[in-house]
């Protein structure tokens, strides 16, 4: 399933994705009032404005770590998308991704994320290699325009909740992210 993702919201004064399918339709929005610097929430929504995921903040975390929640973040967790700390840098993992809540959750194995999402070239892997989520530069396009590959296995919507807490994690425009993003090259 192939995704086109533009990094701005399109409500007025606002921070966000917009979200097209296939076919050039608008799936999925995200509408931010609060600052872009250090949100703690972010909402995932179909065309309707109805909530399918929430991104939150896990507080008190020694690394970035978000949690991903069904619908309006009431319900149960999803997955835990915690950024990976390595003294090496030539690591080429961004985040470690955890199912969560359910049994059937509980025993599916973990996700890396590896890549650059600065540059928009990554993947998430299953614990075979295989890709279940790939994020890809958009041809004769800037960093706000990318592609999002889902694999059936992940879905679209997980797959875009994957994306926000990444552009979370490793958002540009500070002098410690551009430096991130060029040593996670």
């Amino acid at each position: 399933m192939l995704l086109t993702v533009w990094r701005k919201s399109l409500l007025f004064n606002c921070h966000g994705f917009t979200v097209f399918d296939a076919r050039g339709d608008l799936a999925f929005r995200v509408d931010c009032y609060a600052s872009a610097r250090r949100r703690a929430e972010v909402v995932l929504m179909d065309v309707a404005g109805k909530p399918l995921l929430t991104v939150r903040r896990k507080r008190l975390s020694l690394t970035d770590h978000w949690v991903i929640y069904d619908g309006d973040g009431t319900a149960r967790p999803l997955l835990s998308v915690r950024r990976h700390v390595s003294l090496r840098s030539s690591s080429k993992t961004l985040a470690h991704v955890t199912p969560l809540g359910s049994a059937a959750a509980a025993s599916a194995a973990e996700y890396v994320v590896e890549g650059s999402y600065g540059r928009r070239a990554c993947a998430v892997r299953d614990a075979r290699g295989d890709a279940v989520a790939e994020v890809r530069r958009k041809e004769s396009v800037g960093d706000d325009v990318f592609r999002l590959v889902a694999d059936p296995r992940l879905g679209e919507p997980l797959a875009m909740g994957l994306v926000i807490a990444l552009d979370e994690m490793f958002r540009g425009g500070s002098a410690r992210s551009l430096l991130r993003r060029t040593w996670s090259a």
